[in-house]
């Protein structure tokens, strides 16, 4: 499997500043120790089938417009929203690590230009059966 790009991630606006604030926290991160579960066959499945779903709903809805995909954290109660690259970006490094690293939210996002991965199935599936708009 290929490594995620470093430059499809979000840049640290941190990186080599030893005031880094986020260095305080180093004795607070157990995710160095932690050793991580391999995905099972099933998970990698799920993650190259939703790799691929992305694919094509990016190439059918980005041209009218919308920039990615609205999802409800369970953690905040609140919606996140992902551009394309970025929900591509994480996706393979889930696939590739067993994990997606912390990233910006979308900064003043207009929810407008967000839908759900249902909206982004149907809107999919109505396209390939000819009934797209």
């Amino acid at each position: 499997m290929p490594a995620v790009a470093h430059d499809s991630l979000p840049p640290d606006p941190f990186a080599g500043d030893p005031e880094d604030p986020a260095l305080a926290l180093d004795g607070f991160d157990d995710t160095a120790d932690a050793v991580e579960e391999p995905l099972d066959n099933e998970e990698r499945a799920g993650l190259l089938a939703d790799l691929s779903d992305l694919a094509v709903y990016q190439a059918l809805l980005a041209p009218r417009g919308l920039r990615g995909i609205a999802v409800d954290c369970p953690d905040c109660a609140e919606q996140h929203y992902h551009d394309w690259h970025l929900l591509r970006a994480s996706l393979l490094q889930l696939l590739e690590v067993g994990r997606m690293r912390p990233h910006e939210p979308a900064y003043d996002p207009d929810p407008v230009g967000y839908v759900s991965w249902e909206y982004c199935r149907g809107y999919t599936d109505a396209a390939l059966a000819g009934n797209g708009g």
